[in-house]
């Protein structure tokens, strides 16, 4: 087996009392989209924020490509190729699409002025490549004339253009409608087929179960289940999910 992008090993987590991460280990491989499932309370989103850069482990430690890390911040994680996409994506409706998707890393002049030209006409491209999102005509659109589905997709497009090799896609299908679902389904298949790997955060198992290679199931903290989809079932699934 190649050497994964990113490895979590005996990650524990607290928070006072509490034990929110338990010796949680998995691995994400090259182009793999895994489905991290389990009931409210799992300790799926400490470990996305953990992940993410937004907390730091008790114990244990992460790997990226092999080699032992730690992310103390959300940038740490974004320089090693991961990005989190949370239910209400980190956008500004007030602004346009291609704005978002420069957000922070604006292309400037060399007297300090913004290259507006530039970056709309690589939002186009980004756009037009990597969302597949009807209904996205202009790069000038404000975000908050758009649904939930393409502020979805201008979320992964600004992933993509960043060259993130990991998508953290938390809920990604909760608020969105059946067509939106579909496509955002469609988008994770075809990065996938670009080699950019995915953990698909969800309570749906049916939407889970089309795209997912492999199925990590937490309790308590914990993993419990770390299956491929080859041998296991949506029924099994949800046995997993109910039973531990």
């Amino acid at each position: 087996m190649s050497t994964p992008i990113l490895e979590l090993h005996n990650i524990c987590k607290s928070f006072g009392a509490l034990d929110a991460l338990r010796s949680l280990s998995f691995h994400i491989g090259q182009g793999e989209v895994i489905g991290l499932l389990g009931d409210n309370g799992a300790g799926k989103s400490t470990a996305v924020n953990l992940i993410s850069g937004i907390h730091k482990p008790t114990s244990g430690h992460l790997s990226v490509d092999g080699k032992q890390t730690l992310f103390t911040c959300r940038m740490d994680s974004a320089e090693a190729g991961i990005e989190t996409i949370y239910q209400n994506t980190a956008l500004v409706d007030s602004l346009s699409i291609t704005r978002n998707i420069f957000m922070g890393r604006e292309r400037c002049s060399g007297g300090g002025f913004l290259k507006l030209s530039d970056m709309r006409e690589i939002a186009m491209e980004v756009l037009q490549s990597a969302v597949h999102i009807s209904g996205i005509d202009s790069p000038d659109m404000l975000v908050g004339e758009l649904s939930g589905g393409q502020k979805q997709a201008v979320a992964i497009a600004r992933a993509v253009f960043f060259k993130r090799r990991i998508l953290m896609l938390d809920e990604p299908t909760s608020a969105l409608s059946v067509r939106e679902t579909e496509a955002l389904l469609n988008q994770v298949l075809r990065l996938k087929a670009e080699n950019v790997s995915s953990v698909f955060v969800t309570h749906n198992l049916y939407h889970a179960y089309q795209v997912c290679d492999r199925f990590v199931i937490m309790s308590h903290g914990t993993k419990v289940f770390d299956v491929a989809k080859a041998d296991t079932s949506i029924s099994q699934l949800t046995e997993y999910v109910v039973l531990t």
